[in-house]
């Protein structure tokens, strides 16, 4: 053989055996590391620039008449890193990202862009290794230490986790819940955070072609996808804990988990420490089976009022607080489901499906009474597979289910809304399995932003969603192709069970991208800035939401037995309650951040960070433009209906609104329910105020088209990928709003 020849079969076998060699090293994971903490930056926010705006605040307080013994603080307790397997995912450019979030990220993020004054951060407890678990503690004790007097900080940062419970029925599904916890010291905190043992867990782990695709698809951007398949395979490598063994017996690297809000309670119970649990997306259809209600949760310990006393109504995923009469199944008393008919402002999916199969088998050439046959198959096969249910039609581009499963009236609207999920549901629910001590959700309202990209606080300015939503989708067509594939289309509706897929690939993941949102705040009155006062007021539930600006608002019973009594408070009353409601308009926003930004960040990180705008306010307000009452009257004996004999829902939204005059200073309105006495029940009252409209990020949502009559015809979505160009913010414009933690009266005889 010919020393020519000789080279060549060498060169072959290096040809074949280098990409070969790097392709299993890339499957190991050889390549990938975890990721850092950060370092969180030194330096507070000057401490004038806080008393500026604390003065501003009092002024506005007395020009409404309103106390100043205590100040409005603003907050967001729903933050997550990069440390969450969802959040790095969407980092990575494939997905439209932009790289790590980690924790020290959102600490200077909530300090220097979003200038919060408080915050948590609740990455997915499933995600979180032993190892990042101890760098978000110590990386919230190091945001904490930059603050300054720890009496007077300029900002609080809160430790806390996120059970991420996804059920796969009505009957099995708890949904998602912030566990946070006052205090940061080693002894004062759990040795693991505890996830949601779930039958429909989102289970990220790295499967084979993403260990080999991801690097591939986007080759440039490839070490970031090695370092997601390290992080999935090193969270997936722990060991479960073993059950039935006390918290601190248990060994500090396995994975803790809880089946139920029950067994969280009591693993939070053993640690002892001072915690609150916050429900959030208890309406979101993303993942929330239809059909699901509050119901079950308070029963059989699956509500402590200790733990579970406030609720996220709004985040970057939509409106959770409004009821509506519809719904997307109906689940008969034996539990049979069915698909309903539309209503004049809800189209069903399930029903929708059902259309486009018709409408597919008429074309074709099927008879009427073939292609009903067909239509109604479908409407079944969707009922019976809930969140899956929209894989019964093959060949079909999620645009042609236009707004179906939409809530078409409500403010923000979360994607697939479960209305028996919503706020105003929740405090209309009563368990009587005690007679002597019903049992009712008598939940404060809060707000936060549920973002993924380490960035608290984000609804300040409406700009750039991908950074300041959850605006994430595979960029390139190519790549679409290979994570959506769609099978050939077919006028015969697919039949099987979907609910078996993985979790990630039942959802509607391109249609929902029109649904998200820069998210809330949680405000709270307080009489100081410090870390117990914030805490001691969210345990009185003298905190309410906004829709992310710093809209000023009190809600009072002016003539509780004990005098006024503020937002949040239960009461016993036998005379007419009176009430008062104070308003004022958030600061309109300046271009750009406020000079002490750069005196602490660097020019290149405020532009990493910030992307150059920061919370910046100027001297005028936003005008608020009227405020609604909504009054719930919870039930007062067993299965009690929605609907009373006289023909009123016992959710009365709008039950009063009052017009503001155009004004700087606010807005204040006086009421009393003349109905109290006479109605001799419990009744639960919540303020909104309005503020004027602003261009808002997906505010018009599918921005769908209407013929004459009314009937949608076109969606036109804001897509999370190259189809609309990233510099579109789809702005539309929308109120701002606030919403007051209710007040709960109970109704005594004379």
């Amino acid at each position: 053989m010919s020393l020519l020849k000789l080279n060549a079969k060498k060169v072959l076998a290096i040809t074949i055996a280098l990409p070969a060699t790097y392709l299993g090293l890339a499957y190991f994971g050889a390549f990938g590391k975890l990721e850092t903490a950060g370092t969180v930056t030194d330096i507070p926010r000057p401490e004038a620039y806080t008393k500026s705006l604390q003065t501003k605040q009092q002024a506005a307080s007395t020009a409404v008449n309103q106390s100043v013994d205590t100040q409005i603080l603003f907050g967001d307790l729903h933050a997550h890193t990069t440390y969450s397997i969802d959040a790095f995912q969407y980092s990575l450019s494939l997905m439209g990202g932009d790289g790590a979030s980690p924790p020290a990220d959102a600490c200077d993020f909530a300090r220097y862009c979003s200038a919060l004054d408080f915050w948590s951060i609740n990455d997915h407890a499933e995600h979180t290794t032993p190892e990042h678990w101890q760098d978000t503690k110590d990386s919230i004790r190091q945001c904490n230490a930059v603050s300054g007097d720890p009496d007077d900080p300029d900002m609080v940062a809160y430790l806390g986790f996120e059970w991420t419970h996804a059920g796969t029925n009505p009957n099995n599904h708890y949904g998602h819940k912030n566990v946070i916890f006052k205090d940061t010291a080693e002894d004062q905190v759990p040795t693991r955070p505890i996830y949601a043992q779930a039958p429909g867990i989102v289970n990220r782990s790295a499967s084979p072609a993403d260990r080999i695709g991801l690097p591939l698809l986007n080759f440039k951007d490839r070490q970031r996808a090695f370092d997601f398949n390290k992080l999935t395979d090193t969270v997936y490598s722990y060991p479960e804990c073993p059950e039935g063994v006390d918290v601190r017996e248990l060994p500090k690297d396995c994975r803790e988990g809880a089946r139920t809000p029950k067994d969280l309670f009591s693993k939070l119970d053993q640690w002892g420490f001072d915690t609150m649990v916050i429900p959030h997306g208890n309406s979101w259809g993303v993942y929330t089976p239809p059909g699901t209600t509050w119901d079950k949760q308070l029963k059989d310990g699956q509500q402590r009022s200790d733990y579970q006393f406030l609720m996220e109504i709004f985040s970057g995923h939509g409106n959770s607080e409004e009821y509506r009469d519809w719904r997307a199944i109906n689940i008969g008393v034996s539990g049979e489901i069915s698909c309903p008919t539309p209503s004049e402002t809800y189209t069903p999916s399930c029903w929708r499906a059902g259309e486009i199969i018709e409408s597919r088998c008429l074309n074709d050439g099927g008879t009427a009474t073939e292609c009903e046959v067909r239509a109604n198959l479908a409407r079944q096969i969707y009922a019976e597979n809930g969140v899956a249910g929209h894989y019964v039609i093959s060949g079909l581009a999620f645009e042609d289910w236009q707004e179906s499963g939409q809530c078409t009236d409500c403010y923000l609207p979360a994607f697939n809304l479960r209305p028996g999920g919503s706020a105003q549901y929740a405090l209309s629910v009563t368990n009587f399995d005690d007679p002597d001590n019903p049992q009712r959700f008598n939940f404060g309202f809060m707000a936060s932003s549920d973002n993924h990209t380490g960035r608290p606080g984000t609804g300040y300015k409406e700009y750039d969603r991908y950074a300041n939503t959850e605006t994430s989708g595979v960029q390139e067509e190519f790549a679409r192709k290979v994570a959506y594939p769609n099978s050939k289309y077919s006028n015969q509706p697919r039949e099987g069970d979907f609910m078996s897929l993985p979790p990630v690939k039942k959802f509607e993941h391109e249609r929902s991208s029109s649904y998200f949102y820069t998210g809330g705040l949680i405000a709270v009155h307080s009489p100081g800035r410090d870390r117990d006062s914030i805490w001691n007021a969210m345990q009185k539930k003298q905190v309410y939401g906004t829709s992310g600006e710093r809209i000023l608002l009190w809600f009072d019973l002016l003539n509780g037995k004990d005098g006024k009594q503020p937002m949040g408070s239960e009461v016993d009353m036998t005379e007419a309650p009176r009430f008062r409601v104070s308003a004022v308009g958030a600061f309109k926003q300046k271009p750009g951040c406020p000079d002490y930004v750069l005196d602490g960040l660097t020019t290149e990180r405020m532009e990493s960070l910030c992307r150059g705008e920061c919370y910046n306010p100027g001297d005028e307000r936003r005008l608020i433009t009227r405020i609604e009452i909504i009054r719930v009257r919870p039930q007062m004996i067993k299965d009690e209906p929605m609907f009373l004999p006289d023909g009123t829902s016992r959710i009365e939204d709008i039950w009063k609104t009052f017009d503001c005059a155009p004004n700087q200073n606010g807005c204040t309105v006086e009421f009393t329910d003349e109905e109290f006495e006479t109605l001799e029940r419990d009744v639960t009252y919540y303020a909104r105020a309005i503020q004027e409209p602003r261009p808002t990020i997906n505010a018009a949502n599918l921005r769908t088209s209407y013929d004459e009559s009314g009937k949608p015809i076109e969606v036109k979505p804001c897509y999370s990928d190259k189809r609309t160009d990233p510099s579109d913010e789809c702005h539309a414009m929308k109120e701002g709003r606030a919403w007051s933690s209710p007040i709960f009266v109970n109704y005594q005889p004379r």
